[in-house]
């Protein structure tokens, strides 16, 4: 009786053994290593000869998880990922304004180069730009291959009319008497109301030099710290223009994404008017510093901006509407931004993912603020990049 019962038990343990199969089995507690292929290529502007750094690339695996590379200063990247059939994304900023994606078969320990035709950075965005006496934002636009509509100083007291654009770039001198009718324009309370509304709800802006009158308040300038008007209180920055003409030498690009992104950290910058706004003070647990001359910022951004009393109105372009901006985790922790389809949050949500941008809030848009600007002479040297780096990630 004995020998019988372990004869039982021995085929039972061989049963069990037999069940387990064979090594292509995979398992929650034992998982097989996942073969993997290259991806390699080159980021370029939509005029198809620009070169873009710093934009993110990446695919989306079964179990939604994240690979992901930046691409070089050249606009090069090499991407390892899953074998198989995907789709390779490739987004500036948070990706809801500039994005490509690209139908790719990865293959295994072989390398797919990405043709420069099917990597260029398209344009999802609708843009608006406001004339400028001093400032010509909308020829750099031009020269990457993208599109601007010019909108008046008028149209920005009619929200529908600006919910409708996803970034508006304020040029310098576009508060001038030739824009508004008036030499008080500072008196436009609509206007800073307008633009309040649009960060909040997610639109993003970009003002450079005496257009931070559009963020403080002021007429054609800043004259000092406290102007009437505005919609970012005097305690978050100030300006004052009383800047003279001259060479800012060594200055530093502080921001390690933008620098990685231009290949260069350091540059000079010619400020060829005087009296350009020099900001006074800033509250840094609100601004980032990307360019200064020592500790003197010359170029900040942030979207911390928010005002609960601002309606909730959507903004922007309709191509959005199945597109949403989450912060991913990624496993070693280093958390990315990425524009996803709505289609697959579920998923990204159930294994810690949130909605909005990693930094920040998470509906509000950015304001990119520069001491510098694009002259129509187009004389501004290593500005030029930045300022491209700007427009592709706002």
């Amino acid at each position: 009786m004995r020998q019988k019962y372990l004869f039982i038990m021995l085929c039972g343990l061989l049963l069990l053994v037999n069940c387990k199969g064979s090594d292509d089995s995979v398992t929650p507690e034992d998982p097989k290593t996942v073969s993997t292929g290259q991806v390699e290529g080159k980021v370029f502007a939509k005029n198809g000869t620009k070169p873009i750094g710093g934009a993110i690339v990446f695919t989306i695996d079964n179990k939604n998880q994240v690979h992901h590379t930046y691409s070089n200063a050249d606009g090069t990247f090499s991407l390892t990922t899953p074998e198989g059939n995907t789709t390779l994304h490739i987004q500036t900023g948070n990706g809801l304004n500039f994005r490509t994606e690209v139908p790719i078969t990865v293959k295994k320990n072989e390398t797919t180069t990405v043709a420069g035709t099917d990597s260029k950075l398209n344009q999802v965005a609708k843009i608006a730009y406001i004339k400028g006496s001093f400032d010509k934002i909308e020829d750099i636009i031009a020269s990457l291959g993208y599109t601007a509509t010019e909108i008046s100083y008028h149209d920005l007291k009619n929200f529908n009319t600006i919910s409708q654009y996803d970034i508006i770039f304020l040029n310098c001198g576009s508060r001038g008497f030739a824009q508004t009718g008036t030499s008080a324009p500072g008196n436009d309370l609509d206007v800073f109301s307008n633009l309040s509304t649009f960060v909040t709800n997610g639109g993003s802006i970009y003002s450079s030099d005496w257009a931070a009158a559009y963020l403080v308040g002021g007429g054609m300038n800043v004259d000092y710290c406290g102007m009437y008007g505005g919609f970012i209180d005097d305690t978050l920055i100030c300006f004052k223009n009383i800047g003279n003409a001259g060479i800012y030498t060594n200055c530093n690009v502080s921001n390690t994404a933008l620098a990685a992104a231009l290949g260069f950290n350091t540059l000079d910058i010619d400020y060829d008017m005087s009296s350009w706004e020099k900001i006074q003070n800033y509250d840094p647990t609100f601004w980032e510093v990307m360019v200064q001359k020592g500790n003197e910022p010359l170029m900040v951004r942030t979207n911390h901006y928010t005002n609960k009393t601002d309606p909730k109105i959507p903004v922007g372009t309709s191509l959005n509407n199945n597109h949403m901006t989450i912060c991913h985790h990624t496993p070693n922790g280093n958390n990315i931004t990425i524009t996803i389809n709505q289609n697959a949050w579920s998923a990204h949500q159930a294994h810690g993912d949130y909605v909005g941008s990693c930094t920040g809030s998470t509906s509000s848009g950015n304001i990119y603020y520069t001491t510098f600007h694009n002259h129509a002479s187009g004389n501004i040297g290593k500005t030029g990049p930045i300022l491209e780096y700007v427009i592709l990630n706002l």
